[in-house]
This record gives structure tokens, sequence and C-alpha cells, in this order.
């Protein structure tokens, strides 16, 4: 595990957080409570900050940046973030969910109750309405998604994350 500060901006976490063993975090990164950091993800808060809510999951060889005093990257609450995803410079509203290697580019802005389709690119100053799942390259507007899927999927996954965590955490090795 890699934690580290940069020009004295040390990580910060909530309550009852898991990092991977093989995480890496350094710089202005502040997360909330209930967060799950995966093996072999980095939060590079180096050249800006990083903020992230609470009950969020950034899973294995997820990336999150920012760009040089243009765009940080803020997280909002109960969102996931799949498997080799890039989020870069960004604003991801609360109960979102982005699938697996999908690239979030700088200066988005994805708003709450959004699924954001594995493999997309969501190209430079998107701005993606509420409700809707966005999927392709470049992507756009696939349909929109009703409560029950919101629930069903975006809290289930963010719901499982927060169990998956507790089952590292209870481990005596």
């Amino acid at each position: 595990m890699i934690i580290k500060p940069v020009n004295n901006k040390h990580p910060q976490f909530g309550k009852n957080c898991f990092l991977a063993d093989n995480v890496t975090i350094v710089g202005d990164v502040i997360l909330g409570d209930d967060c799950s950091i995966w093996f072999n993800a980095v939060l590079r808060g180096d050249v800006h900050y990083i903020k992230i809510g609470n009950k969020v999951n950034i899973q294995d060889g997820a990336v999150i940046h920012c760009t040089y005093q243009k765009f940080p990257t803020n997280i909002g609450n109960q969102v996931s973030i799949g498997h080799n995803a890039i989020v870069h410079g960004c604003t991801v509203h609360d109960n979102v969910l982005i699938g697996m290697g999908a690239i979030v580019m700088d200066g988005c802005i994805i708003e709450s109750n959004t699924i954001i389709a594995a493999g997309s690119v969501v190209t430079q100053h998107t701005h993606i309405p509420s409700g809707v799942i966005f999927g392709g390259v470049p992507a756009k507007k696939i349909k929109d998604i009703s409560p029950e899927l919101t629930k069903g999927e975006i809290e289930r996954i963010a719901n499982n994350y927060v169990m998956y965590s507790s089952w590292f955490k209870d481990q005596n090795t």
C-alpha cells in the first residue's frame, strides 16, 4: 500500500474504509465513510484535489486523477466505479454507476441516478443528466432508467461493496 503526502497535502480517510493491500493514494485525497478502494486502484491527488463522498467503491485497477490547476475530481455518495475505469478531472454526483473500463474525461458532470455503460468514453465537458444510461464511444444517451433500476443496480452494487470489504476487514492475516 502506498499512502503518501504530496506538497504537504495528506490523504484523509473517513470511518470504516477498506483499502486493499496494493492501492496507491497520494496527495490531496479525501474519502468519506464506508468507502472501499480495491486492488491496484490509484488515486492521485497530486495536481489537484480528489474529494469522495460516503459509500463509494473504486474497484480493481481504476484510476482517479485530475488536471493541474484546472479540474479537480469530485465524487458524490453511493458511487461505484468499475474495474479499470478512469475518472479524470470531473464531477460525479450521487448514486452513479460507472461501468468497467469506462473513461470519464475532464470537465464532465454526471448527474445523480445515472449509469455509464462499461467501455464507454465520456468526452471532455459532457454534461449527463440525471436518470439515464449513457454508453458507447463517444458516450451518448441510450435510454432513461427507472427508479427501480436505480435501486436495483446502483444501490445494490454500492451495498454489496460495503459487504465485500467487510470480508477482508474480518481477516486476521
